[in-house]
């Protein structure tokens, strides 16, 4: 496979890059941990707290790969990167679409639904594209953008088959037609997954996942959520587990938070009561990406702790048809009782 150009602006020899990949951490030798983000410029209102974070207290040196849109986005992240982050000893590289797709045309040949989901929503590239910067068996860190790193932190290590993914309460599958049809095709998925977060490695079977894809027949809907569902099915397949919630934490909609809202508590307040002093990672979702800002400026998010120990991988857990289905009636006898429409201009 042609492998795609490396972007960086400074570019450095074959025997420089190798041992810029390098961390020396307690006498050994390790490499920087691959890190990939798909990131559109127009996110940056709230992604550059995320990279700032990131790149301020990774404990170990990480890869940065950032996967954009167009020529003009990169020119944008390059700014981003060099004028307002501090990168210190991290190694940062930046690609468009059109920079993957020698790759694309290498690696998925013969896969069309790969590569007419690599054309869909942009956040389903965060499926393809780190695969195709990757060699097989390559660890891979996949990041959202809406994440906060409050303390001195390591991830965690990649296990050389399955895949890691965030937990959450509630589940986030969806819409339910392609839930459902991934349901009546006999394909298992993951319950309470949240993608914030996930660690693989480029070994995935490719052609399952051409089939899976056409089989979900997503294509019509082009919702950004569906990245969730292809997640949850990779996660029953491969197995693996949910990162430790203690540590990698992700905002909860709950019906605290909801009145909260409904009575003038800023986004910013109910930060306070998360527990940043003792995470590696917050998922800012939903709302509560657009409170990072003023989170910052108050100083709720940094803590200035160190938490670098391991957390406990759990196992995942299927989601049955059954118990799925008796999750939409409930939300559906919530409606009919107007429950969303009262809380639909809060949290």
């Amino acid at each position: 496979m042609k492998r795609p150009q490396d972007n960086r602006s400074l570019q450095s020899t074959e025997n420089k890059t190798m041992n810029e990949n390098l961390d020396i951490r307690n006498g050994m030798v390790q490499p920087a941990r691959k890190v990939f983000m798909v990131l559109s410029p127009r996110s940056l209102g709230y992604a550059r707290y995320a990279l700032e974070s990131l790149l301020r207290n990774s404990a170990e040196r990480i890869h940065l790969h950032l996967i954009t849109d167009s020529a003009r986005d990169k020119a944008t992240l390059t700014e981003e990167l060099t004028l307002r982050q501090q990168t210190s000893h991290h190694l940062w590289t930046i690609y468009s679409e059109d920079d993957l797709a020698d790759a694309d045309s290498a690696q998925f040949r013969g896969l069309s639904n790969l590569q007419r989901f690599r054309k869909g929503h942009p956040c389903w590239r965060k499926i393809t594209d780190p695969m195709l910067l990757s060699s097989p068996g390559q660890e891979m860190v996949l990041l959202d953008p809406d994440l906060y790193f409050p303390n001195r932190f390591l991830f965690e290590s990649t296990p050389a088959q399955g895949l890691l993914l965030m937990w959450q309460r509630p589940t986030c599958l969806f819409p339910p037609e392609t839930v459902r049809t991934a349901m009546a095709a006999r394909i298992p998925l993951a319950h309470h997954v949240d993608i914030g977060v996930a660690h693989l490695r480029a070994s995935v079977d490719l052609e399952w996942l051409d089939w899976l894809i056409g089989r979900l027949d997503c294509f019509h809907r082009n919702e950004m959520h569906i990245e969730a569902i292809v997640w949850a099915a990779l996660a029953m397949r491969i197995g693996g587990g949910y990162l430790d919630p203690g540590y990698w934490r992700c905002w909860h909609r709950s019906q605290q938070a909801r009145l909260l809202g409904k009575l003038g508590v800023t986004g910013s307040s109910l930060l306070r009561s998360e527990p940043f002093s003792s995470i590696k990672c917050f998922h800012a979702g939903g709302p509560a990406k657009s409170w990072l800002a003023e989170a910052k400026l108050k100083g709720i998010l940094d803590t200035g702790k160190s938490v670098t120990t391991p957390g406990r991988i759990r196992p995942f857990v299927e989601i049955t048809p059954k118990a799925y289905e008796r999750e939409q009636r409930i939300k559906q006898v919530l409606a009919s009782f107007g429950y969303y429409a009262l809380f639909s201009t809060s949290y």
